[in-house]
C-alpha cells in the first residue's frame, strides 16, 4: 500500500520539480519538455482517466511557465505542447493495456487457486493421535502449485499418505501430479495392502506417462506404535525420535520411481519403523535438501531438524521453512513440499 501511494504521488513530485527548475533557470536550459515525465509515470500505477488528468495538469503547468519564459507562441514552445499531448496519449494507451493484463492475470490466479484446491486439498490437521503440518513452496513465480504433490486420507485401514515429486516442471508436471493424486485417492480406500496401493499407482502411471518420465514418491500407512513405508526412489523421510534422535528412514533396498517399475525393475518392498508417542516423521521432496546457499552448500536438513521439536507442529514446520528460505537467500530454485507427522495422544 505504501509503495502504491508513492507511485501515485510520483508524477506530481516530478512535475513540481521541473516547474521549480524552470523558474530558477529561466528559458536558457529549456526544462519544459521534461513535464512529459508526469503522464509517463502516471501510466505505471494509474488508470486511463488518471493518466489523462496528469497530462492535462502537465499542459496547465506548461502554459504559465511558457509565458514566464517568454516562449509562448514560438515554434519550440508549440513542439513542447504537442510533445506533452503525444506522450499523454501514448501513456493512456499503455495504462489501458496494463490494466487489461492485470485483469487477465487476476483471472489466471483465480483459476490457479481453484486448481490448487482440487489438486492439493487441505490436509487434515488431526487424524486420531496424529498431528499433521504441511508446507508447500512453489518455485514458479506467483504460483501455488507445481510438480510436488501430497495427500493424507483416513481409510478403514488407518491413515495413509503420499508425498511425491514429478519429473520436470510446468503444466505437464501439474497434469501428472493430478493423475497421481487421483489414482492414490481411489487406491488408498480400495486396496487392503500398501504394496497394492503402489501397484495401482504404477499401473495407472504406465498408461499415462510416456518415454522416460517418472515420479518419485513415498507412501505411508500409520499403525499402532509403527508406520509402514513404501519408497519409490524418493528421499527417505526423516524420523525425529522422542528421545532426541534424528535419522532417515531408509529402505533396505533402493527401488525405481513410479513409471519405471513396469520396465522390469524390482518392486519396492514395504518396511516398518517405530513410531510411538512423542515421535515425529518429516516427509519432504528433493527441493528441500537440494536448496543451496550463496556458497553452493546444500541445506543441512538433519542439522536443522531440531527446529521441529518446539511448539505446535505447524508453527514448528513454518519455522523450518523460514530457515530454508533464509539459507537460500531468495526464491527456491525448485518446488519444496514438507509434511510433518507428530504422534501426540494427549
Amino acid at each position: 500500500m505504501e509503495s502504491q501511494t508513492i507511485l501515485r504521488s510520483l508524477p506530481f513530485a516530478v512535475m513540481g520539480a521541473v516547474a521549480v527548475l524552470d523558474l530558477l533557470a529561466g528559458p536558457r536550459l529549456g526544462f519544459l519538455s521534461l513535464l512529459t515525465l508526469g503522464p509517463a509515470f502516471a501510466s505505471v500505477s494509474g488508470g486511463v482517466r488518471y493518466t489523462a488528468a496528469v497530462g492535462g495538469i502537465a499542459l496547465a503547468i506548461c502554459l504559465p511557465l511558457s509565458v514566464y519564459d517568454h516562449l509562448l507562441g514560438r515554434q519550440q514552445n508549440m513542439i513542447t505542447f504537442f510533445t506533452i499531448a503525444g506522450v499523454t496519449a501514448a501513456s493512456m494507451l499503455a495504462s489501458r493495456l496494463r490494466n487489461r493484463r492485470e485483469r487477465e492475470l487476476a483471472n489466471v490466479r483465480l483459476v490457479a487457486e481453484a486448481a490448487q484446491r482440487v489438486l492439493l486439498r487441505p490436509v487434515p490437521r488431526r487424524a486420531g493421535d496424529l498431528r499433521i503440518a504441511l508446507s508447500y513452496t512453489s518455485a514458479a513465480a506467483d504460483a501455488q502449485i507445481g510438480g510436488d504433490l501430497y495427500e493424507v486420507v483416513t481409510t478403514p485401514r488407518g491413515v495413509r499418505l503420499l508425498v511425491g515429486d514429478v519429473q520436470g516442471k510446468g503444466l505437464d508436471a501439474v497434469e501428472t501430479a493430478a493423475w497421481v493424486l487421483g489414482a492414490f485417492r481411489e487406491a488408498a480406500y480400495d486396496e487392503a495392502e500398501l504394496a497394492d496401493v503402489g501397484e495401482r499407482l504404477e499401473t495407472s502411471l504406465s498408461r499415462h506417462l510416456g518415454g522416460e518420465k517418472f515420479v518419485t514418491a513415498v507412501l505411508a500407512e500409520v499403525h499402532d506404535d509403527e508406520i509402514s513405508l513404501l519408497n519409490f526412489g524418493h528421499p527417505s523421510p526423516l524420523v525425529l525420535g522422542g528421545d532426541g534422535s534424528v535419522h532417515p528412514a531408509e529402505p533396505q533396498e533402493e527401488a525405481p520411481p513410479l513409471g519405471l517399475v513396469s520396465l522390469g525393475s524390482p518392486r519396492p518392498k514395504p518396511y516398518k519403523i517405530w513410531f510411538a508417542e512423542g515421535d515425529q516423521i518429516l516427509f519432504y521432496t528433493d527441493g528441500v535438501i537440494e536448496a543451496r546457499d550463496a556458497r553452493g552448500r546444500f541445506y543441512p536438513l538433519e542439522e536443522r531438524a531440531a527446529l521441529l521439536r518446539a511448539g505446535e507442529p505447524q508453527a514448528a514446520l513454518d519455522c523450518l521453512r523460514a530457515d530454508l528460505l533464509a539459507h537460500v537467500g531468495g526464491p527456491l530454485p525448485d518446488d519444496a513440499a514438507m509434511l510433518l507427522l507428530r504422534r501426540q495422544r494427549s
